[in-house]
């Protein structure tokens, strides 16, 4: 018992640690300098987050609590308590989403002459114009299912919008069913503007859940509709495939159909008008085999992230954050050609600071250039449209030799993923899928060119996908370089994707599932020995999630030694920091701004030689031995200089979008003292496009 509870003590639960970072980004929606606009996108992106934590996390507690109920997890816990506590947290967090909806967002909207119209709200002329949307748009889409012995319950997808209808009374065949479900299918938009005759010209809204709620009877003639409750199931999103399956792409194409209809983790039920009764709840959880501690009642449209499409319907610049235009690098407006540029010296690009286009251009160049000979690449998310992709494609029908090692796990990606992979094939590219029961989540990108007699390597790693839309509100450090060590430690990482054997001892990267892990460790014994011996000992790093047990017990020790630790970690975070006698040598911190801070990027004082590297991993179990990583040091004193400053100096200064954590796993927000200064405004004026 002793065991765990120093376990409790030292290590913070996972799942807590997601909800407490979704509560830094709903605090977003509340703040006035955001625009309002943008304020709603936040709300958006937490009930967004909330369904992968429960597609995932949740999904996998509640599978572990059916296997072992009473194992104890890293944290402590059991998945039962686990999940109890989730539970409370996520109700918690429910009643704050819908909170800021009504009580801030709708009337703040309005204030602006943006309208979300309740079904109560409309005029004469609204619900006449309404009523023929629903005749002759939806309903000849629309399919009631009436649940009797003949109409068994259907299969509901996942997160689709339906209706559950509590029903009284029989049909012209005498049947009696008490219950009916009707499905609004994805092709249909959640939101609907109304012509401008019917609005004043004002911008005004109303929800296709509203609009099927009240017209709902139109499908039961001669019934009694007693209730109409819109709801959505959430269910598990990992893809379980068999280590001998002889067709991966094959075998997940049909597990990524099957999940569709995999284990329910969630039923969120909107009760604005009305509560069903517990006998009819009950019908709906049994159909999900889930019980009333999954039930989460929504006080307001399920959903809320479909209202994403308002700001791409309101033409108010006023009300989004002001255009920025990503700057280039120094290093790469001096020369006409890029691979001049990179011939000259490491470059670094900091996204979205910086702009994204050198890579694109990197491939867009290898693809017509006739001294390109081969381009490897690693396709983790890259987006359905991506011109990268479609540049190796046009560089493989040139006939030039085309890699992708294209990683058909990355969740929620996987669909696209396997179309791009056909379109490569069909090209005539070499299409590879990692390493089996290992992702490729490395970011790499690796020409071979040849220039005289030789061939010269021209590489790209970074912390960030190959993904252009992304990398203009995702923070990353990339490194474009011809350094024969780092380049040919790429190909050598290629060689072991794609081929079998042992692959040579790599001589500058370092690498999961293999070195990582050991070399920060040793790194981190290294600043121990440093204070213990008199000398300064510091380390810094930043990441999405810190979760790694043996790096947790191992700052620990360095805290304890008196080595001063500085974390930036965006979301979950299992170390308690500024514990007495364990951590007071620690501070975490999230910064939670305009863009999305992706960084990884590690630095440890070492005597004075400051060594920095950046890469692809966090500090989880998954990254350092499940995965195949990069991390790579900064051998260039400028690039490193930029990454300290950049990637740490300016953070650790922010107070205006910094969050510091407590040894509970709670956060406060920065008190501000003195002159407002925020890290991503900063880096936004100084390496951002001015005219």
């Amino acid at each position: 018992m002793t065991q765990i509870i120093d376990e409790q003590m030292l290590m913070l639960n996972r799942e807590l640690g997601l909800i407490e970072f979704n509560r830094r980004v709903l605090s977003k929606a509340t703040e006035i300098n955001v625009p309002l606009l943008e304020r709603l996108i936040y709300l958006c992106i937490v009930c967004k987050n909330c369904d992968e934590l429960f597609e995932v996390r949740v999904a996998r507690l509640q599978k572990l609590n059916k296997v072992d109920p009473e194992g104890f997890l890293q944290d402590g816990l059991t998945a039962k308590e686990s999940l109890a506590a989730v539970r409370e947290a996520v109700v918690s967090l429910y009643d704050n989403i819908y909170n800021i909806y009504h009580q801030h967002l709708i009337p703040e909207l309005r204030k602006e002459q943006i309208y979300i119209l309740d079904s109560s709200e409309w005029n004469t002329a609204q619900q006449s114009w309404v009523y023929n949307y629903f005749m002759h748009t939806l309903k000849p889409i629309l399919t009631p299912i009436g649940i009797d012995p003949s109409h068994p319950f259907p299969r509901v997808p996942n997160k689709n919008l339906h209706f559950a209808v509590e029903l009284e009374g029989k049909d012209q065949f005498g049947r009696n069913s008490r219950i009916a479900i009707v499905e609004a299918p994805r092709i249909l938009n959640r939101v609907i503007k109304l012509p401008q005759e019917l609005s004043n010209g004002i911008d005004t809204f109303i929800l296709l859940q509203d609009i099927i709620k009240i017209h709902v009877d139109e499908f039961f003639y001669g019934l009694t509709v007693l209730g109409c409750y819109p709801f959505r199931v959430t269910r598990a999103a990992d893809l379980e495939l068999t280590a001998n399956s002889k067709n991966l792409r094959l075998a997940l194409t049909r597990e990524i159909h099957n999940r569709k209809f995999a284990e329910c983790s969630r039923l969120e039920l909107d009760i604005t008008n009305a509560i069903p009764n517990d006998k009819f709840i009950d019908i709906l959880l049994k159909q999900f085999n889930i019980t009333r501690q999954d039930l989460y009642l929504a006080k307001g449209p399920v959903n809320l992230s479909r209202l994403l499409e308002i700001p791409e319907l309101v033409d108010r610049p006023d009300l989004r954050f002001t255009t920025y235009t990503p700057g280039v690098p120094k290093e790469l407006s001096k020369y006409s050609d890029i691979f001049q540029a990179m011939d000259n010296s490491d470059i670094l690009i900091h996204t979205p600071y910086q702009s994204f286009d050198p890579v694109v251009e990197l491939t867009r160049r290898a693809a017509t250039d006739p001294d390109v000979l081969a381009i490897k690449m690693t396709v983790y998310r890259t987006g359905a449209d991506s011109e990268l992709v479609q540049n190796l494609i046009k560089a493989a029908r040139a006939g030039k030799q085309v890699v992708a090692s294209v990683e058909l796990f990355a969740r929620f990606d996987e669909e696209v993923n396997v179309e791009l992979s056909n379109q490569l094939e069909d090209a005539g590219a070499h299409v590879v899928y990692g390493v089996m029961g290992y992702k490729v989540h490395a970011k790499m990108l690796l020409l071979v060119r040849k220039e005289g007699s030789k061939l010269k390597y021209y590489a790209h790693l970074g912390t960030g996908n190959y993904h252009q839309s992304t990398a203009k509100v995702y923070t990353d450090f990339s490194l474009l370089t011809t350094n024969k060590d780092i380049s040919r430690d790429v190909d050598n990482i290629f060689a072991q994707i794609t081929g079998i054997g042992r692959a040579g001892v790599l001589s500058t990267l370092f690498q999961s599932p293999f070195t990582l892990h050991d070399m920060l460790i040793k790194k981190i014994e290294n600043e121990i020995n440093i204070a213990l011996n008199g000398g300064k000992a510091e380390i810094m790093a930043k990441m999405n999630s810190l979760l790694e047990p043996q790096i947790i017990h191992a700052l620990y020790r360095a805290s304890d030694a008196g080595v001063k630790i500085k974390l930036i970690v965006r979301g979950a975070c299992a170390l308690r920091p500024n514990v007495s006698g364990l951590s007071e040598n620690i501070e975490v911190r999230s910064i939670i701004g305009r863009f999305l801070e992706h960084h990884r990027v590690f630095y440890f004082f070492n005597e004075g030689q400051k060594d920095v590297f950046i890469s692809s991993a966090d500090w989880m179990k998954r990254n350092f031995f499940r995965r195949v990583e990069t991390c790579i040091p900064i051998l260039d004193n400028k690039v490193k200089q930029r990454i300290i400053y950049e990637g740490f100096s300016v953070y650790l200064k922010d107070n205006t979008e910094a969050w510091i954590m407590n040894s509970n796993g709670s956060y406060h927000k920065h008190t501000n003292r003195g002159n407002k200064f925020s890290a991503q405004q900063t880096l936004m004026n100084k390496l951002g496009k001015h005219d």
